[in-house]
């Protein structure tokens, strides 16, 4: 994700890194060239009688704003509830920590233990959500037997999530917690739970390809057969506002494209990296463990991973 500083107006405008423009500049060059075509070939095209007029593309053009506008919408949608189910899952770790503190404090570091637990399940989650394998990183937070026990699943989440129910069961076996506390906890993993399958329904159910197919083929030929409705009456201005169209419906069906799947890596996904490490260092500061794990910071191109 790009997390820029506000601008000025003015270098907004020429702004390269977080854009679709770095995606999309060789589609735009080809609609340039093929606007240049166009008017070379001129005097052999009106020879052919066939002439285009700009009243079917300007009719064209709104519908297939609207539906592009429709496409934004629930694609950002996805994005917007794929974020909010990430912020409940930094909430839902801090709760569950903050209520297990204030009843065991730190005994036997047996605390340090959970943390672990939950920090491993966030990474598990971020990692099969990014088809990643999740081995070299929970092996910072699990025992060599859990971790074995854990990448065998199809399912890593599941399996530290059942690793945590058998913590709390051992607790409460022990006499650490009661059963009405015991219930309330077992609540927490439970959202932990419908975070993940939240997660996962985002992940496995894309906007039907249909629809996206019939939409981006409409995009395109609209943006190859534009010059030669433009051709005749601005000539040699055909290919600046040929590009000028092209470009806000080619970025707009890109931008599409990226926000549909809010957990990959694309310059407009969620920084699922970013976000790991933010529940990471929130969770040791609350086991007051005093080496905390640097944070994440934008690169030069202000992209957070």
């Amino acid at each position: 994700m790009i997390v820029r500083p506000q601008q000025h107006w003015l270098f907004r405008l020429f702004v390269w890194h977080g854009s679709v423009l770095q995606k999309i500049y060789s589609r735009l060059l080809l609609n340039v060239a093929l606007s240049i075509s166009v008017i070379f070939f001129l005097p052999w095209y009106e020879t052919l009688g066939i002439k285009l007029t700009i009243a079917p593309f300007s009719i064209l053009g709104v519908a297939i704003a609207i539906f592009l506008g429709f496409r934004n919408s629930v694609c950002y949608a996805r994005f917007n509830e794929a974020r909010t189910l990430w912020g409940q899952l930094a909430i839902t770790q801090r709760s569950l920590l903050r209520e297990i503190k204030s009843l065991l404090g730190n005994h036997e570091n047996q605390v340090t233990e959970f943390v672990n637990l939950q920090i491993a399940f966030s990474h598990a989650l971020r990692l099969t959500l990014r088809k990643r394998p999740p081995e070299e990183t929970l092996k910072k937070f699990l025992t060599n037997d859990d971790l074995q026990w854990v990448i065998q699943s199809h399912a890593p989440c599941n399996r530290v999530l059942l690793l945590m129910g058998d913590w709390l069961a051992d607790k409460r076996k022990q006499g650490l917690i009661s059963d009405v506390v015991w219930s309330a906890l077992n609540h927490h993993l439970n959202d932990l739970s419908a975070v993940a399958g939240g997660c996962e329904r985002i992940a496995g159910t894309p906007i039907p390809f249909a629809y996206t197919l019939i939409l981006h083929r409409t995009v395109y030929l609209f943006c190859i057969m534009l010059p030669f409705a433009l051709v005749t009456d601005l000539h040699y201005m055909t290919p600046f506002l040929s590009v000028f169209i092209s470009y806000t419906f080619i970025s707009l069906d890109t931008l599409a494209e990226e926000l549909e799947e809010p957990f990959g890596t694309e310059d407009n996904d969620l920084p699922l990296d970013a976000i790991c490490n933010t529940i990471e260092r929130d969770l040791h500061d609350m086991d007051e463990n005093e080496h905390l794990p640097e944070k994440l910071r934008p690169n030069r191109h202000y992209r957070l991973s």
